[in-house]
């Protein structure tokens, strides 16, 4: 059965819910779940909807003829099939744990995504990336030239058509502009020691200080590094009894699920931007499954 979703943003008042129920039910479609978020602090409505075009109407129809309902509330709106699968490129470093995750996910279907393209700045995976019949590009990056490096990326990102970068442990900071024009669509990963224990081993550096939890975030990168809006966040407790080498192992994993708990988060477009946070509604009850992962 076909699934269209809708997502809107606007200031918040009366009737919103009501004008576009109404428009929904009058065009023959059959809304399947709904969830909605009036914030007091920002004065800002957000909401997604799932239906069912139960009478034949098409997305573009849809869309056109939602501007009329759309207008009187400022509204920012979108239309989407939630059968069509997201293009997405995978940038990544020397840690492969977060791409290989990545990878079996979007195979067996539990992250419905098609991977177009993965750019590294070493060669470590490209076998197994191209194994999996996956383009593969390494685009090494210095101080001297990173623009031409970050224009080689984006001319990847624009040939293949994608939507999103996912910064698989890509251990590169990308330059203000790139981080701009690509605004919402580049989603990042990293362990949760941050700022305490910085530098190339924060996990021996964690194990040092008999840390007792070990975490990580996924979060829309800007230009503030690591400091963009969060997606998903988790964490694993440890104990004393524990080696650095098993902090390791499950700060990896840790890594790996919220990474992709988040790409299935933005990629059912569930996410919106709110200011320096997010709003993210929960999966419907049909997609739980595929919503834990792991």
């Amino acid at each position: 059965m076909t699934q269209y979703c809708l997502t809107v943003t606007c200031p918040s008042t009366r009737g919103i819910v009501a004008a576009i129920s109404g428009y929904l039910a009058k065009h023959g479609c059959n809304i399947t779940d709904s969830y909605q978020f009036d914030d007091q602090v920002s004065g800002r409505f957000f909401m997604r909807m799932s239906f069912n075009p139960e009478g034949g109407i098409d997305l573009a129809t849809l869309e056109a003829g939602f501007a009329e309902v759309g207008k009187p509330f400022d509204m920012t709106a979108a239309f989407h099939d939630e059968a069509e699968k997201l293009k997405v490129v995978i940038m990544v470093s020397r840690f492969g744990h977060c791409l290989n995750d990545l990878l079996y996910r979007s195979r067996i279907g539990a992250l419905p995504i098609e991977i177009v393209a993965v750019i590294s700045n070493h060669m470590d995976y490209q076998k197994v990336v191209v194994n999996q019949d996956i383009p593969f590009h390494c685009i090494r990056v210095t101080k001297e030239n990173k623009p031409q490096a970050e224009a080689q990326i984006m001319e990847v990102v624009e040939q293949t058509g994608a939507e999103l970068i996912v910064l698989a442990r890509y251990m590169q900071i990308l330059s203000d502009e790139m981080c701009r024009k690509m605004s919402g669509r580049i989603i990042n990963i990293h362990h949760s020691f941050l700022p305490s224990f910085k530098g190339a081993n924060p996990y021996k550096q964690a194990f040092q200080r008999g840390v007792k939890l070990i975490g990580a975030t996924s979060h829309y990168v800007t230009a503030d590094l690591d400091e963009g809006p969060i997606i998903e966040q988790d964490t694993v407790r440890v104990t004393h009894a524990q080696s650095t080498e098993d902090y390791v192992s499950l700060g990896r994993d840790v890594e790996a699920q919220v990474l992709a708990r988040a790409i299935h988060a933005h990629i059912h477009h569930r996410v919106f931007l709110n200011g320096d946070k997010t709003v993210v509604f929960p999966a419907s009850p049909g997609s739980y499954a595929s919503e834990r992962m792991g």
